[in-house]
């Protein structure tokens, strides 16, 4: 089914970094085997904080990727961008082909970027007498910067852009990199999200916020349990998702292996509250009822939803009220699953990773589940797909991100069909 503006998107290639591994399979084997990538804080002395947990892409090691002063002068994002963006150029057969880098363009999105660099910056600037700061601190935290480094890497010469949605991000990214191949301004865009921020600044805001789990620093495997009744809050990981798209007719030229197609987005406001969702849920609606508009396909023909799924209080009935009231009486036979359940909440880098295992539900006909469902929440009452991986044909899915400023966005991908 094509777009209604313009060329059909497909998906050519994909890369990640999480909590599960340093690859793309090692994501999907973790999901499908529900395997935790929730731990203790390692990356700083967490010991005097309530929540002392995140998911940590542990086995992540930039000198694997960049050479060492590269990596120096770069934020933690950013060398996860490259990382994940050279696995997926190579999937793609994207390096080496004789595509025009004039029309290869970059979008990485990221929430908060390479924060660190400027408070490391920042520290050091004040505890000197030099009239001077460190003059790649500022540079290296800009949320543009994973963008950049990922042009570079690949000599991209094409758009190049960032989207910051909070939470919403890399999900937004996916849509709008789309849009930007539609109307012709690029044959293929390298895109994603990307969060690698586990700082003591950021778990501290976030505690304030009461947003963190306080209760599962014991026991941090059973700390992310969306539309479970004994969630506490989100779990702050970090990672990075990484797709290239092209354009049907540029990936059929050059031969490449197109694993799924992306029909259609919508992105939408709540105008409501700083940080929680709209009571009704209809910020949420509307991006989801505006990605299928958008890809042309009835609410009748999704075969799966990828939940945003945090494991907040307010957000999974919510997100249940908004699929209930889109899907109707259906909505009781849709699979549903959080991602997040094994990942923990990675921000801006979320989205793109729960696209990434949307394809690959696709590719393989396998739902993962939604871990630590024990004792579910009477508000949160659909089909989650508890504790174990489920066999199911799939074809369609709709995926979901909702973030704080009221970001909404949904994406909706499709099987290839010839």
């Amino acid at each position: 089914m094509s777009s209604p503006n313009g060329p059909r998107v497909v998906v050519t290639g994909m890369g990640a970094i999480s909590p599960l591994g340093v690859s793309v399979p090692s994501l999907w084997d973790g999901l499908v085997n529900c395997r935790n990538g929730i731990g203790p804080i390692t990356q700083f002395d967490a010991r005097r904080y309530e929540c002392r947990i995140a998911g940590e892409a542990s086995e992540f090691d930039p000198r694997a990727y960049l050479p060492p002063k590269a990596a120096r002068r770069m934020a933690r994002c950013s060398q996860m961008a490259v990382a994940a963006a050279r696995e997926a150029a190579e999937q793609s057969e994207l390096t080496g082909s004789r595509v025009d880098p004039e029309r290869i363009g970059v979008l990485i999105g990221t929430a908060m970027g390479g924060w660190e660099k400027a408070d490391e910056g920042t520290q050091q600037f004040r505890n000197s007498r030099s009239p001077r700061g460190n003059p790649f601190a500022l540079p290296a935290s800009l949320p543009n910067m994973p963008s950049h480094h990922v042009s570079q890497e690949l000599q991209a010469l094409g758009p190049l852009l960032t989207i910051s949605t909070s939470c919403a991000t890399g999900t937004q990214a996916i849509g709008e990199a789309g849009e930007i191949i539609r109307r012709g301004a690029a044959d293929v865009m390298v895109v994603g999200g990307v969060e690698a921020l586990i700082r003591d600044f950021c778990i501290a805001g976030f505690s304030g916020m009461r947003a963190l789990p306080t209760g599962f620093n014991h026991s941090p495997e059973r700390a992310s349990r969306p539309f479970d009744r004994d969630r506490e809050g989100f779990v702050f990981s970090e990672g990075c998702g990484v797709l290239v798209l092209e354009s049907l007719e540029h990936a059929r030229a050059r031969g490449a292996d197109i694993m799924a197609e992306v029909l259609g987005h919508g992105a939408s406001a709540d105008a409501f509250h700083i940080a929680q969702p709209n009571p009704q849920a209809s910020g949420a609606i509307r991006a989801m009822r505006w990605a299928l508009h958008n890809a042309r396909v009835n609410a009748d023909e999704i075969d799966y939803i990828n939940a945003h799924g945090t494991s907040t209080p307010i957000n999974d009935p919510l997100e249940t009220l908004a699929i209930k009231t889109l899907f109707g009486k259906r909505a009781y036979s849709l699979p549903v699953s959080s991602t997040k359940s094994m990942l923990g909440h990675p921000l801006g880098a979320s989205g793109a990773l729960e696209a990434i295992a949307c394809i690959m539900s696709i590719r393989t006909g396998m739902l993962h589940p939604t871990r630590n469902l024990d004792n579910p929440d009477p508000a949160c009452d659909l089909d989650y797909i508890p504790h174990r991986a489920r066999s199911a044909p799939v074809r369609t899915v709709l995926t979901n991100s909702f973030g704080l400023g009221g970001q909404n966005a949904a994406l909706v991908l499709r099987e290839f069909n010839h």
